[in-house]
């Protein structure tokens, strides 16, 4: 944890993780504060990047876009204006919603949202295999989303 970081800074943290659409008075009660130092501390929180940007989480079933896949990606070539060029591209897709450059035997994994297998399967073959310097897509899909959250896991300094 951040030697930046006291236990009103973390409560904040939490609570925000809980419901970025408190007000701040709602918010200074949550974490025993008053209005003005609770917005003081969210404005320094903000300002040093430890609060990126708030968002509204959407319920992806309600949406018919149910399918979650995760691709195993690896790359062709290793030299940084490859790796660089396959990044920037992943980037132009909603479909891609994360993507992370790993160890092992594979070089990223991402997570596709797609509405069906048949969509996923047209995207793989119209868009996956195609970005810079792929060299094998492995496909796992989610059967099920047992546990999902956004909330990191802070605790007490």
């Amino acid at each position: 944890m951040s030697a930046n970081l006291d236990s009103y800074d973390l409560k904040i943290l939490r609570a925000l993780q809980e419901n970025a659409e408190l007000s701040m008075s709602d918010l200074g009660d949550k974490v025993g504060l008053s209005h003005t130092p609770c917005w003081r501390r969210t404005k320094r929180l903000e300002e040093e990047g430890f609060i990126q940007r708030r968002v509204t989480l959407l319920d992806s079933q309600r949406l018919d876009l149910s399918v979650s896949v995760h691709a195993y990606i690896t790359i062709k070539k290793h030299d940084e204006e490859s790796l660089n060029a396959f990044e920037s591209a992943v980037q132009e897709f909603d479909e891609i919603v994360e993507c992370y450059s790993v160890t092992g035997d594979k070089d990223y994994l991402l997570r596709i949202v797609v509405t069906s297998v048949d969509s996923y399967e047209r995207f793989l073959k119209n868009t996956l295999v195609h970005l810079p310097n792929v060299a094998s897509v492995n496909s796992v899909f989610a059967l099920k989303q047992v546990k999902y959250t956004t909330a990191l896991p802070l605790k007490a300094p």
